[in-house]
């Protein structure tokens, strides 16, 4: 047993902390320990059999189609085709175009023309001389006279324009060509033939004065041709 006093005595090895109940060393590891792996919980959620099912799903997927051909260039009409249609067109028309007038005939043209007979009024509504007033209306003149009411037509024999009256000269005047009229529309100077004809005038039921220009009374001088202003119609006594 060595001294303890002895300086060059051996020193006994330390025991280290954490030894055995019998007091032994443990040898120190050499490796150090691996952490535990944390778990994925989408992984934990995740039946066996979904995940399963993954590859199968991804197998059966079907395969995307091919990408489809470029589109071909617009094909040129047909010439012929172009033709066909232009001719049937033409025969359509053509036909619908007689069929509308074969319909016009049911159809006949009504020509409306104004009523030719006019009410002038009462005889007492006229003074001596000429009145133009269905100059516009009637296409008349009524002239009153001391005996007698008469009706020119006012229509100038030479190119049937209508003459004016002109009172300050006492006299109608064609503006077409110069004719001149007095206040009977007898002719006297520029180049109408005859005097101006006179409308049909009588008195109706009431009294008043009907002119009907589809009625007219002439008096042809240039060619010695009768008179026909005296006759019954031509005027109405008063």
């Amino acid at each position: 047993m060595a001294n303890p006093d002895d300086p060059n005595a051996p020193v006994p090895a330390k025991t280290p902390a954490g030894a055995g109940g019998n007091g032994a060393p443990k040898p120190a590891e050499k490796h150090a320990v691996a952490a535990p792996a944390t778990p994925n919980p989408e992984a934990a959620a995740t039946p066996p059999a979904a995940r399963a099912a993954v590859p199968a799903a991804k197998a059966a997927a079907p395969a995307r189609p091919a990408a489809p051909p470029p589109a071909k260039e617009a094909r040129e009409p047909d010439p012929n085709q172009l033709r066909r249609r232009l001719t049937w067109t033409c025969i359509v028309a053509f036909l619908a175009a007689n069929f509308l007038m074969f319909l016009r005939f049911f159809f006949p043209r009504v020509l409306f023309e104004p009523s030719t007979v006019c009410n002038l009024g009462y005889p007492s509504d006229y003074v001596l001389g000429v009145s133009d007033r269905f100059k516009q209306q009637c296409r008349i003149y009524v002239v009153r006279e001391p005996t007698q009411i008469f009706a020119i037509f006012a229509k100038c024999t030479h190119l049937g324009c209508t003459p004016d009256w002109k009172p300050g000269e006492n006299k109608f005047k064609c503006p077409c060509h110069g004719s001149g009229y007095t206040p009977e529309g007898i002719n006297f100077e520029g180049p109408a033939p005859r005097p101006m004809d006179r409308a049909h005038l009588e008195l109706d039921a009431q009294g008043h004065l009907m002119a009907d220009t589809s009625r007219l009374f002439t008096w042809d001088r240039s060619k010695g041709g009768r008179d026909e202003f005296n006759d019954d119609g031509s005027f109405v006594s008063v």
